[in-house]
């Protein structure tokens, strides 16, 4: 007969031996732990794009408004050092002269000495579309037209290819 009273052992009946490799979970278990699934991914990679897809259609048209409101602010910034040139020299620039008169002293100046040193303005701005501002003496409704032909680059059109000057 089998002594009862004996200590029984409080380890596992199919512990490993240390360092002993462990057994594997079952696969259904090993699915789960391994990460997405292709359907998972790609449905994450579809709801990314149409996301994307919606902030460019109501960022785009932001863009373009905010290029034509550059322009108009450096045309007003034009104006302004036209203004205060012709208040100096007593005429505006010729349409020959052009903007390039507000960085230095055009030749031909009735009175060199009243052209104020360093010009009017630092450096002559470009168009949001990399064009150079237009400039003509006289203008169609004043002394000066300052423009620029606007996205196409071409003088005419409309919406975005509309030309944008200080006329009103």
């Amino acid at each position: 007969m089998q002594d009862r009273t004996a200590p029984r052992s409080t380890a596992p009946r199919h512990a490993a031996a240390p360092g002993a490799a462990r057994p594997r979970p079952s696969g259904r278990r090993r699915r789960h732990a391994r990460g997405f699934t292709l359907v998972e991914l790609m449905v994450a990679i579809v709801i990314i794009g149409l996301l994307s897809t919606v902030v460019m259609i109501n960022v785009m048209p932001s863009q373009d408004r905010a290029m034509a409101e550059k322009a108009r602010a450096d045309i007003a910034v034009l104006e302004q050092a036209l203004e205060t040139y012709r208040l100096d020299n007593l005429a505006y620039p010729t349409t020959a002269q052009g903007l390039d008169a507000l960085l230095e002293a055009p030749s031909g100046l009735a009175r060199p000495d009243r052209y104020r040193k360093g010009g009017y303005i630092r450096r002559l701005p470009e168009d949001p579309w990399g064009n150079a501002y237009q400039y003509r003496q006289p203008g169609r409704s004043g002394g000066f037209d300052v423009f620029s032909f606007g996205a196409d680059g071409a003088e005419g059109g409309d919406g975005d290819n509309a030309d944008i000057g200080n006329w009103r």
